[in-house]
């Protein structure tokens, strides 16, 4: 039987996405399937999968737009093996994706999550380093990169300090994630609080240094034009102040103090005040002010 979904939210440039599914199909193994689900209208798409003949492809396209958690949601309700990937439509698999992943599993057979080492790219496919990977890296990532297998309070104090995953590239245990699902009230930080759901149910996370994986990094994105209009601090405050609450009554009082603190996010936005006033004017401005000094809206 097949292990692992690996599934293809797609909205957007089309010669990304194919790049994207090219990537997946040369991929070891007999033990996995693409599923492509389109949440657009670019009209040779369906005939461009058509051509394809692959029988370890599915392709679905919605009748209407669901967004982006919607379409996440749409996929995970898709997913029938063991486990499943996320990917977005303009990352990239390196072959050996699957290898690192199946021998991670070997050696920690009960984790929930998968993170993999992950290579950043610019929009021409190039490797880069900006400054919020720099940060990932030198101040919120595990000093120790593994392999090992994190867990429970600690493992959540790391992640509300910083989110330093790259979550399309994470391998997830499918039950996991299909009894909690994204939240759809949440436009950008929806897989923050998937994993602070999958934390709080026990489960853990296994890392490993090997890179298998390229995340694209757009200057341009949905991520980043919230930003500017400072619509995701809005919502990174109302979320770490709602996780902390729930960190508080599951007994982590220490991640719980992190979380309220949100750091990371209004490190984040003291860094994007210099170009939101050119791009977002005095509104933005003030939006992302707000987050800084941590001053309710």
């Amino acid at each position: 039987m097949s292990r692992f979904e690996i599934l293809l939210p797609y909205y957007g440039d089309v010669r990304l996405m194919q790049d994207a599914v090219r990537s997946v199909l040369v991929q070891g193994g007999d033990d996995w399937r693409l599923t492509v689900v389109d949440d657009g209208k670019e009209p040779d798409v369906p005939g461009w999968f058509e051509s394809l003949g692959d029988p370890r492809v599915r392709y679905f396209r919605n009748e209407q737009n669901l967004g982006v958690s919607g379409n996440f949601n749409r996929c995970v309700e898709l997913a029938e093996y063991e486990h499943l990937v996320l990917m977005g439509c303009d990352d990239l698999m390196h072959p050996n994706y699957l290898k690192v992943i199946r021998e991670t599993l070997e050696r920690f057979p009960d984790a929930g999550m998968v993170q993999p080492g992950v290579l950043v790219i610019d929009g021409d496919g190039k490797p880069v380093e900006g400054l919020a990977d720099a940060v990932k890296r030198k101040l919120y990532a595990p000093k120790d990169p593994g392999p090992k297998l994190m867990a429970g309070e600690p493992l959540a104090i790391s992640l509300m300090r910083g989110n330093w995953l790259y979550f399309p590239s994470i391998c997830w245990r499918t039950k996991a994630v299909q009894q909690f699902r994204f939240r759809t009230d949440l436009g950008v930080i929806q897989d923050l609080a998937l994993i602070l759901d999958l934390l709080l149910d026990g489960q853990s996370l296994a890392v490993t240094p090997e890179v298998c994986f390229s995340y694209r990094r757009h200057a341009v994105s949905e991520s980043s034009a919230t930003a500017f209009s400072g619509k995701r601090f809005e919502e990174a405050r109302r979320f770490f102040r709602e996780a902390a609450d729930r960190l508080d009554t599951h007994g982590w009082h220490r991640a719980a103090t992190v979380s309220r603190r949100f750091f990371s996010s209004r490190l984040h936005a003291l860094t994007m005040i210099p170009a939101a006033g050119k791009k977002a004017g005095m509104q933005g401005v003030g939006a992302m002010l707000s987050h800084v000094t941590g001053r309710r809206a």
